[in-house]
């Protein structure tokens, strides 16, 4: 097993796994932080590092199950009509239903900091308990370590016929990411609470998220409405789009400072 784990490919694939265990779980940091952000101060770091401790469990435990995940994709339920059609299976609703969610949770938390009577509004609601939070990571995440082993599981086959040797990289790959994002994910969180405009941003990444895992739910049961099948969205068009949001943003927040600090030095002078 060593001089497998040692070899070229097994490293390679190692690398090249926990590089996208890292870029997939940045919608899963984003959620985290957006919902630890609804929490007491002295709270929201515990929560931040018990959602992404949780998130290393459950995927772990996925992987020990990972042949009846393969099994996922046996319809249960086939619909053929005239202008649909699709093969419903359990990878596919579980998609679909952590999308929903995903997009329930992004447009209510907009609309909650869009309402014009802020206080008022703040006082009525209850605040939230690290109970609930948690409960919500951990639902988002399923979603999330689904897609993200199934992509290990694609990536690490045929690597060697001992499947308990590609179980152990993947699990390898999957420890090493989630230490890495606990590394960021609070530092991560704190920008977004300092900067409104971010959490705004962050929740509209999190909608073209929610409807990313809605087309990819109608890909895998391949959905076909009226005679056009539903394709898949690449990732990459996401992860660019969130990238150059980004650099916009900063862009911006630097010029604000900027700006401020001329005014700042005009009124010293004056």
């Amino acid at each position: 097993m060593i001089d497998f784990l040692l070899s070229g490919d097994a490293l390679m694939a190692l690398l090249t796994l926990t590089f996208l265990e890292i870029i997939l779980g940045i919608d899963n940091i984003l959620f985290i932080s957006i919902s630890a952000g609804k929490l007491p101060q002295e709270q929201r770091k515990k929560a931040t590092n018990i959602g992404l401790l949780l998130a290393l469990v459950q995927r772990v435990i996925l992987l020990f199950f990972v042949s009846y995940l393969t099994k996922l994709k046996t319809p249960f339920w086939v619909v053929e009509s005239s202008w649909i059609s699709f093969e419903l299976n359990v990878q596919s609703l579980i998609l679909m239903l952590g999308g929903l969610f995903l997009l329930y949770k992004s447009t209510t938390e907009i609309m909650e900091k869009l309402e014009t009577n802020k206080e008022e509004k703040l006082k009525e609601s209850k605040p939230k308990t690290l109970k609930d939070v948690l409960l919500q990571i951990l639902i988002i995440d399923l979603v999330f370590s689904i897609d993200s082993i199934l992509t290990a599981v694609g990536m690490t086959s045929g690597l060697h016929s001992n499947s308990n040797y590609t179980l152990i990289l993947m699990i390898t790959a999957v420890i090493i990411s989630i230490i890495v994002m606990i590394a960021f994910a609070n530092k991560i969180r704190e920008v977004i609470e300092r900067h409104p405009s971010m959490q705004i941003l962050g929740l509209a990444f999190l909608i073209l998220i929610a409807f990313l895992l809605i087309t990819e739910s109608a890909h895998v049961s391949h959905a076909v409405v009226f005679n056009n099948e539903v394709g898949v969205i690449p990732k990459g068009y996401l992860y660019f789009a969130i990238a150059f949001s980004l650099g916009v943003e900063i862009i911006n927040i630097r010029m604000k400072k900027s700006n401020l600090k001329k005014k700042s030095n005009t009124k010293v002078e004056e």
